[in-house]
């Protein structure tokens, strides 16, 4: 067996190290523009969600949320219904650097993708999605505190 998941974790490592580096004159570290991104595109997720869709744990994400709400990129807002329920929307600083960030991401798939054609593009994508669809079944299983059979 091919050792998949290793490849997988390079390209991971190596594409979020790049842009770590390239946003750093923005001052957003550590994976934070994952939580932008996603705050951009889904204004008004709660934070649960959030954690949920990058797939990290709640202190993970409550962190990387507060680094980017103290440096102005989002903002807590209570929803009107239920006061517990705090809401994530980006800022205008926030809004104004989601294009360069995207612009990124266009790039690192380009990059990413050289070499291969549109039909091996997209065989590649749904095998991705079918690998990540299993390894999520594992994930929410320990997650909820069970342990696999190895």
């Amino acid at each position: 067996m091919k050792e998949i998941l290793r490849e997988i974790g390079m390209i991971a490592r190596a594409l979020d190290s790049i842009s770590n580096i390239e946003f750093k004159d923005y001052d957003l570290t550590k994976g934070q523009y994952l939580y932008l991104v996603r705050i951009c595109e889904h204004p008004g997720i709660i934070q649960e969600k959030l954690a949920e869709m990058i797939k990290v744990d709640r202190t993970t994400a409550a962190r990387a949320i507060k680094k980017l709400e103290i440096n102005g990129f989002i903002d807590k807002m209570e929803d009107q219904q239920n006061k517990k329920i705090k809401k994530l929307y980006p800022t205008e600083k926030g809004k104004q650097v989601y294009p360069r960030i995207k612009q990124e991401n266009d790039h690192s798939n380009i990059v990413a993708l050289e070499g291969l054609s549109e039909g091996e593009a997209e065989t590649l994508f749904h095998l991705l999605q079918r690998v990540r669809s299993n390894v999520e079944q594992d994930w929410e299983f320990v997650k909820k505190g069970n342990k696999r059979i190895y």
